[in-house]
């Protein structure tokens, strides 16, 4: 079991419609906070973002917070966290809070979530990096995304083993220790030969 320094948590600015939402985020962040585990994160003060980095705070825990400039007003971002990095661009806060992070996980949220849950899988399957990467299901959210992409790989869009690299539990300690015992599978080529013609 590989213990982590730190861990990336992507997440809604919003708390969304049921409180289970919210609270997973809190139980999250406390875990982290007692495993001596810093939190890299989108920098908000609001919704599953600001849930999990008080949660992080109020145990004792480190926070970094990373949030472009044009988004610290519209996000309301953190100012209380351990640390807070403000830089110019989407690209710039994805590429620096993976650099901060040994791995990743996402909650519950909205289009920018599963962007920046879609970008490390990618970077996963492409062997750029060998991070686990995790889905926290909190009440059943993700449960259509992740018949999608089972039929992208039933439909051999995805290798079986890529689709594994997704690790998925529904409550946050299952999901800390999955990830923690993750090895990321080898796989020579990502690309079907039939599709190189």
């Amino acid at each position: 079991m590989t213990p982590f320094r730190s861990l990336c948590v992507f997440c809604g600015s919003s708390s969304g419609e049921d409180p289970a939402y919210a609270e997973a985020a809190r139980t999250m962040g406390g875990l982290l906070a007692q495993r001596g585990c810093r939190l890299v994160y989108g920098g908000g003060k609001v919704g599953l973002m600001g849930a999990i980095a008080d949660a992080v705070l109020e145990g004792g825990g480190e926070v970094v917070g990373v949030i472009p400039g044009a988004l610290v007003d519209r996000e309301l971002a953190h100012h209380g966290v351990t640390d807070l990095r403000i830089v110019h661009s989407m690209h710039e806060r994805k590429a620096l809070m993976a650099d901060l992070s040994d791995g990743f996980i996402a909650m519950p949220g909205g289009f920018g979530t599963l962007e920046e849950l879609f970008e490390v899988l990618t970077w996963a399957q492409l062997g750029f990096h060998e991070k686990p990467c995790g889905l926290l299901n909190v009440a059943g959210f993700f449960d259509s995304l992740l018949a999608m992409l089972d039929q992208a790989t039933a439909r051999q869009f995805m290798r079986p083993e890529h689709r594994s690299i997704l690790v998925t539990r529904n409550q946050p300690e299952e999901l800390l220790t999955a990830l923690a015992d993750f090895q990321s599978p080898h796989v020579e080529k990502w690309i079907d030969e039939r599709s190189e013609t």
